[in-house]
């Protein structure tokens, strides 16, 4: 009975053992457990603080973006509003062009209606040569309405010294007009037909009335058309054209010149009365040179009769100072031997 109750004693024991090595493995185990719970949580914890971190940045980006937005909007509202005012300014001065621009279309088709006179188309040519002359010539070189001893009233006469040059401002307007509205080319033909006859009477009118050698104008006259395109087809010939007009012209000795042309033509003009005034000048100072020289001549003359007298004067200086210098020296050696003598006998030297 012993031996049993040992041998249950030793499995007590045996299984108490046992059991506190369960005991423990579980204890370690659990506390393993909780140190890898430990860790988890930790883990846990940092992600959760990295993405509270990252809701933080996003928030403030937000925020950074909606002020950047609000700011933008502010400043293109801004602009727009700007821009909305520059543009209602822009269109009241469209508004207000284009009525001015209707105010000038009225104004053109009033002096085209007005241009229609021709005392008033003459009027006008006349005084655009007036203006020009006016500034380009000088106020003695030229006559404006200029009568000729035949009656005939030339616009403008230009003087030269030698000569003068008639010129005459024509300006065959009405007809020109209907030839540029022609609707078609025959139309056009037959306007432009017209045009040349009115063209060619003004030519033999000047031909005949201003080329007067007798009374100092050269054998030709200049016809002054103030208008560019009319002056251009004037001079123009084309394939259907009868006639040549600028040849025409030229036989009639008629220079047909534009403005621009007849700036060019005043222009040599103002270069020959420059020239002239230049010869007149460099005469007067060859004149002057000479007269220059011939007072210098006597000058000169005058200025040898004086060296030749200074010359002598100089001569009869040195000759006299000669002469106080022997007289001088005599008057010393009278004073040297009127001492010697005055000297008594035993006298101390």
């Amino acid at each position: 009975m012993s031996d049993v109750l040992i041998t249950v004693l030793i499995l007590l024991v045996v299984g108490v053992g046992v059991l506190g090595a369960m005991i423990l493995a579980a204890i370690n185990a659990a506390r393993r457990e909780s140190s890898q719970s430990a860790a988890a949580v930790s883990a846990l914890q940092q992600q959760i603080e990295a993405v509270r971190q990252k809701q933080d940045n996003l928030g403030q980006s937000l925020e950074k973006s909606l002020r950047s937005g609000q700011e933008n909007i502010s400043q293109f509202l801004t602009a727009s509003q700007q821009t909305f005012g520059e543009l209602k300014e822009q269109i009241g001065k469209i508004k207000g062009n284009s009525e001015h621009l209707l105010q000038i279309g009225a104004d053109i088709r009033t002096l085209q209606n007005l241009l229609n006179a021709p005392k008033l188309r003459g009027q006008i040519g006349e005084f655009s040569l007036a203006s020009l002359l006016q500034k380009i010539l000088p106020a003695d070189s030229f006559t404006l309405q200029h009568a000729f001893s035949n009656g005939k009233i030339v616009d403008a006469l230009v003087r030269l010294p030698d000569f003068s040059v008639p010129i005459d401002a024509k300006f065959p307007l009405p007809a020109f007009e209907k030839m540029i509205a022609a609707p078609d080319e025959a139309e056009k033909t037959k306007l432009r037909r017209q045009f040349q006859a009115d063209v060619v009477k003004h030519i033999d009118k000047i031909a005949a009335s201003y080329i007067l050698p007798d009374e100092g104008t050269l054998d030709f006259a200049l016809m002054y058309i103030p208008a560019e395109n009319v002056y251009y087809e004037t001079i123009i010939k084309y394939d259907n054209d009868r006639l040549d007009l600028l040849h025409y012209a030229l036989d009639r000795k008629v220079v047909p010149v534009s403005p621009n042309l007849l700036y060019a033509y005043l222009m040599t003009i103002v270069m020959g009365l420059h020239g002239m005034q230049i010869e007149k000048q460099a005469a007067a100072i060859r004149a002057n040179l000479q007269r220059l020289a011939a007072d210098f001549e006597a000058f000169g003359q005058t200025w040898d009769i004086l060296g030749q007298h200074l010359r002598n004067a100089q001569n009869q200086y040195d000759r006299g100072q000669s002469r106080l210098n022997r007289f001088q020296l005599q008057l010393e050696q009278i004073q040297q031997t009127g001492n010697a003598e005055t000297k008594l006998p035993g006298d101390a030297e």
